[in-house]
């Protein structure tokens, strides 16, 4: 399968899962293309079998960068016809969103949203999304104060190795389907 590893990561924990995305899909045996997000980021989804699209949560939502990729893939989706009237699936295509979130007030309902968000580009162009995955992840820099004390306790040091092997796992299974 042709797999595309797609991610935008501000402090490094959503590039930490996204390398344990693209090592457990490699080791595989699968094609990844891996693609940090930034401004001028071209890539057709509609090229890949599986596609993993992840992001850190601000505000609810994903990051901006990745927000305005989606945004500008959609419209020219949408200009080429590739969207259609009650979105019909795409035989044999796949996507999984996923976030890393630190959600020092209400925990992981702070992350559903942004995974919802992502998940509609891909709902819209018949793509299903197989999994939503959701995975705690320390703040940095000055915000490092939430790491304690907030809904989920102390969050300092994550993603751990054993939530990033869990993640390898959770990518076997989808390429396995």
């Amino acid at each position: 399968m042709k797999v595309l590893n797609l991610f935008y990561s501000s402090t490094g924990n959503t590039a930490k899962v996204a390398e344990a995305i693209g090592t457990a899909a490699a080791a595989a045996g699968h094609e990844v293309d891996t693609v940090e997000v930034a401004s001028d980021t071209e890539v057709n989804v509609l090229d890949y079998d599986v596609v993993f699209a992840g992001s850190g949560v601000y505000q609810w939502l994903p990051g901006k960068p990745l927000m305005e990729r989606f945004g500008a893939w959609l419209k020219t989706a949408s200009a080429a016809g590739e969207v259609k009237l009650g979105c019909p699936r795409r035989a044999g295509k796949k996507a999984v969103v996923y976030c890393t979130y630190g959600g020092p007030h209400t925990g992981v309902s702070e992350a559903v949203p942004a995974a919802k968000w992502m998940g509609q580009l891909f709902d819209h162009l018949g793509i299903e999304v197989v999994a939503e995955w959701y995975v705690v992840g320390a703040f940095q820099g000055k915000l490092a104060k939430n790491n304690v004390g907030g809904r989920l306790g102390n969050i300092e040091g994550r993603p751990t190795a054993e939530e990033l092997a869990h993640v390898a796992e959770q990518v076997k299974g989808v390429l396995g389907m």
